[in-house]
């Protein structure tokens, strides 16, 4: 799901720009913060199921390009604010679209990762740090311009209450399409 979103992100941001939304430099920050939550997922909390799970892969795959519709919606939506209100140059388009996206993934990371609510669920404190550190770093890099533009830390907050807004209104809308979809 994330792999496409941020080829369809490029294509979108490259028409309502004219330029490439990330740089090579940016998908490698993009891929090392993401890699570091994939890893710490396998330390993640799960209920097992009562019984026996048959996978449809079918089921699973559209509720993921629904999800990953949604993400890119949450992207563009940053990227269209940054371009059309705040009238930012590409340099601080791509440091807000990478911001955007490590944020944005932070929260569906925890909003897909079970069938419950977002919260129905304690996450593993090894889970919990990697979004510190993922957070953290992606909050530093943006603020103080390093591989990237800088941008104001007052900017950098909105973007993360933007995202835990967006990993609301998609955990609500979760429980719905996981039930039209038939996935227990």
């Amino acid at each position: 799901m994330k792999k496409i979103l941020q080829v369809l992100l490029l294509a979108v941001g490259l028409v309502m720009t004219g330029h490439a939304v990330l740089t090579p430099m940016l998908m490698v920050i993009v891929m090392i913060t993401g890699d570091f939550l994939a890893m710490s997922l396998t330390t993640d909390r799960v209920r097992p199921s009562k019984t026996p799970n048959s996978w449809d892969i079918g089921k699973i795959t559209s509720a993921g390009v629904l999800m990953g519709v949604c993400f890119l919606a949450f992207s563009t939506a940053i990227l269209a604010f940054g371009k059309f209100q705040l009238h930012f140059g590409i340099a601080s388009l791509q440091t807000m679209t990478v911001v955007g996206l490590v944020f944005g993934s932070q929260i569906t990371t925890y909003v897909i990762r079970g069938r419950q609510q977002l919260w129905g669920l304690r996450p593993s404190a090894m889970l919990v740090l990697s979004s510190i550190a993922d957070v953290l770093i992606i909050s530093t890099l943006a603020t103080f311009g390093i591989a990237m533009a800088p941008l104001p830390i007052a900017l950098i907050a909105c973007e993360f209450a933007a995202a835990i807004a967006f990993g609301v209104v998609l955990d609500v809308a979760k429980i719905p399409l996981f039930t039209q979809l038939r996935i227990e």
